[in-house]
């Protein structure tokens, strides 16, 4: 008993001491975490890169084909076969849509001038605006203003077309993330079972049980969403660039695979997509731009109701009031790499909690079922 008291005391003290620590160099402690964040960075981006690539390396392993090799050159093919898929996948939407983006904004800021002047000089046009406004409209030199005004968004597209091949380079080409990455792949049931047996020895049973069902709920609910995710995205790329075609807008193709590869973003990246692409159809027509959109409304109503439902949605088991509450938060805290996790995390909270309050209301339920006594006098 008092070896017992002891030990709450010294832990009592322990957590007070670790509070006062926490609340005294608060700065200092941040400072110390961020700096433990960026050394491990390289490790943590080859964490990430091993995980998403294990999708791709599970799948060519189950195939018949490369049951015949031996285990070791089995893993090893797989493995280079996933990094070469990831990479060509990246590299081809990258290279096939934004250079034709730079093509298409330069083009639109060219034509614009023109049409504005044409648009100015229409009678019904200068009715509706006030006589000063319109002189000043009339007056104004549109070519060199969207002159002026090019460069600023043909270099913003560079840079974000910069910004991701920097990105990409450095996690394909980052030597310690992806040492680490093939480490994790080559040994991944090796260190699994390593990871099991510290906890196993370091943790008390009941915990060790329960963090691992935790962990179990948390990788189902990551790689659901992943597959579901990307399943929904070639889905939808692929309907819009057939629904495009029979439309007859152009750029069909390069515009179903922008909407495809930015519809990994939940809610808003379809969007964002259409946004882009009604720029490049702009400088064709203006009113295939318009009849664009509408048709992305469309077809976002058609995947929001029946496609992401059926493949992401009952796959991860998360309504879609929390879908859309998990991307708004995520997006917020961390912008679009919150909209990636915020989903699959809140998902597997979700599961976490719905599982314990099943298991409560069941033993509630028992213990009601096993005291008639107390459900008597609950009656009368």
């Amino acid at each position: 008993m008092d070896h017992f008291s002891w030990k709450i005391c010294f832990q009592a003290c322990l957590s007070l001491f670790v509070l006062w620590l926490a609340t005294t160099y608060w700065h200092s402690a941040i400072q110390f975490v961020s700096l433990l964040f960026s050394a491990a960075a390289p490790l943590l981006i080859g964490l990430i890169i091993a995980y998403v690539l294990n999708l791709l390396m599970s799948y060519y392993e189950r195939q018949t084909f490369f049951r015949n090799l031996t285990p070791s050159s089995r893993r090893i093919l797989c493995m280079l076969l996933a990094m070469i898929s990831f990479v060509a996948i990246v590299a081809g939407v990258v290279g096939l849509v934004i250079p034709e983006l730079t093509s298409c904004i330069q083009l639109l800021f060219k034509e614009v001038p023109g049409f504005i002047d044409e648009l100015l000089k229409n009678q019904s046009i200068q009715n509706l605006l006030p006589e000063n406004v319109t002189n000043d409209l009339v007056s104004m030199d549109w070519k060199e203003f969207l002159n002026k005004l090019a460069p600023m968004l043909t270099t913003g597209i560079s840079t974000i077309g910069s910004l991701v091949s920097s990105i990409f380079s450095t996690v394909v080409t980052g030597l310690i993330s992806v040492i680490f990455s093939i480490y994790l792949l080559l040994n991944k049931e090796t260190l699994q079972a390593q990871s099991l047996r510290v906890m196993r020895t370091y943790m008390k049973t009941h915990h060790y049980q329960r963090t691992k069902e935790v962990l179990a709920v948390f990788n189902d609910s990551f790689q659901r969403y992943l597959i579901g995710q990307c399943t929904e995205a070639v889905i939808l790329g692929v309907l819009c660039a057939l629904g495009m075609l029979v439309f007859r807008f152009p750029y069909a193709v390069m515009i179903g695979t922008l909407i495809g590869f930015t519809a990994l973003i939940p809610v808003a990246g379809a969007y964002i997509g259409a946004g882009v692409g009604a720029i490049m159809i702009l400088t064709v027509s203006p009113v295939q731009a318009i009849l664009f959109l509408l048709f992305i409304v469309v077809l976002q109503q058609l995947e929001g109701n029946l496609i992401y439902p059926k493949v992401v949605g009952s796959s991860l088991g998360l309504p879609a009031l929390w879908v859309l509450a998990a991307v708004t938060i995520g997006g917020g805290v961390m912008g679009i790499s919150g909209m990636l996790l915020g989903v699959p995390i809140t998902s597997a909270f979700y599961r976490l909690l719905k599982e314990d309050v099943l298991k409560r209301e069941k033993n509630q339920a028992s213990l009601q079922s096993s005291n008639p006594e107390e459900q008597i006098s609950q009656v009368q």
